[in-house]
């Protein structure tokens, strides 16, 4: 994600504040829409080969750090062993959301400095560890797309019942691109009133075209005023799940 800049760009999208479950004064409907939306990836991925889930979006700045640290956690909440990687080797953030050092990571365990053990930080909550993105490597597209982290991701899988990787943009690097061989497939995230249909189509024929599967799309920063909960929190998310490659676009045209 984007480090916010010392002279505010009045045209640069508006990050908002990243809040996870974690937050005991999260919003109700937030936690029941995680709830739902990890029930459908539970089903999506009962068919793939393996567990391990990359989260992205089409552009910065949209919240899919933000969902895939959230994805992580109410994974984690049913008991499951889940791991959380921070594959973002450009603009990191999960170090700063679960307040953990970033001195080592995934970086420097892919350049045979440190081993897992030594990065890994375990039980950052009951059944969750985390990788951060370690120092910014020369070279981020060439060390995800590495023999080695095919490999490093194989064997993580007999140890984890889900692994989550938090990638760049699609639109902005081809880093997310690298890995569809070894995942079972990729959560795009929009952000409503920022999130355009052009860059998501752009992002999703992007991963068509690598051969690549898409889970589903979670829009976030809905604002949802009345209907039957009348919810009126100031932090609104609502997440738009469909499987499959058609789905997902239609999921969000006919939004």
């Amino acid at each position: 994600m984007p480090s916010i800049a010392s002279k505010k760009n009045s045209n640069a999208p508006q990050r908002s504040k990243r809040r996870t479950l974690l937050d005991p004064n999260i919003a109700f409907q937030v936690t029941e829409a995680y709830k739902n939306l990890r029930t459908n990836l539970t089903f999506a991925l009962s068919t793939k080969q393996n567990k391990i889930i990359a989260v992205s979006s089409s552009l910065a700045s949209e919240g899919k750090s933000t969902v895939a640290a959230n994805i992580a956690i109410t994974l984690a909440q049913t008991s499951s062993k889940v791991l959380l990687v921070d594959c973002d080797l450009r603009k990191p953030v999960q170090h700063k959301i679960f307040k953990v050092k970033n001195t080592k990571g995934l970086s420097t365990l892919m350049g045979g400095i440190h081993s897992f053990k030594e990065v890994v930080n375990e039980q950052v909550i009951d059944s969750l560890d985390v990788v951060t993105c370690g120092p910014i490597p020369p070279n981020p597209s060439e060390m995800l797309a590495s023999d080695n982290m095919k490999v490093l991701l194989e064997e993580l899988s007999k140890y984890y019942d889900y692994i989550i990787l938090d990638t760049p943009p699609i639109n902005v690097v081809t880093d997310a691109l690298t890995l569809v061989n070894s995942i079972a497939g990729i959560l795009l995230v929009a952000k409503q009133g920022q999130s355009t249909y052009d860059a998501l189509g752009e992002a999703i024929d992007a991963i068509k075209f690598a051969n690549g599967s898409i889970l589903g799309v979670v829009v976030n920063n809905v604002n949802i005023t009345g209907g039957k909960y009348n919810y009126k929190n100031k932090y609104k998310y609502k997440y738009n799940y469909a499987y499959g490659e058609n789905a997902s676009t239609q999921s969000l045209k006919d939004k």
